[in-house]
């Protein structure tokens, strides 16, 4: 069992910046895929950016440039951060880590954009 625990959220007008967190437990979080999806409403969950055990990363579209993730296995935590926000971005985020015993999903938070 990986309980994950996202933070960051909240309120920024368009073209701010957000850095979202995502703390696991367990003590193989180095081995884990990490990602963040998200779901705005009436829309399906999507994938927003991911990042393997390795480093690699991979983004959605509509966020390269101007989102980054990235792990601190020291600390058994995720990070997402956002920039050049815009309206379109707002949506509930959650945090996803998939290992051997399965996968498993944060609560998530909420991101708005709106000036």
């Amino acid at each position: 069992q990986v309980q994950l625990v996202e933070s960051g959220g909240g309120l920024v007008q368009p073209g701010g910046s957000l850095r979202l967190s995502c703390a696991a437990s367990g003590s193989s979080f180095r081995l884990y895929t990490m990602a963040w999806y998200r779901q705005a409403p009436g829309k399906q969950r999507e994938l927003v950016a991911g990042i393997d055990s390795s480093g690699n990363t991979n983004y959605a579209d509509s966020v390269k440039g101007r989102y980054t993730i990235s792990r601190d296995n020291a600390k058994n935590t995720v990070y997402l951060q956002m920039n050049s926000l815009k309206p379109d971005d707002t949506a509930v985020y959650y945090c996803k880590a998939s290992t051997l015993s399965g996968a498993y999903w944060g609560q998530g938070t909420q991101v708005t954009v709106s000036s």
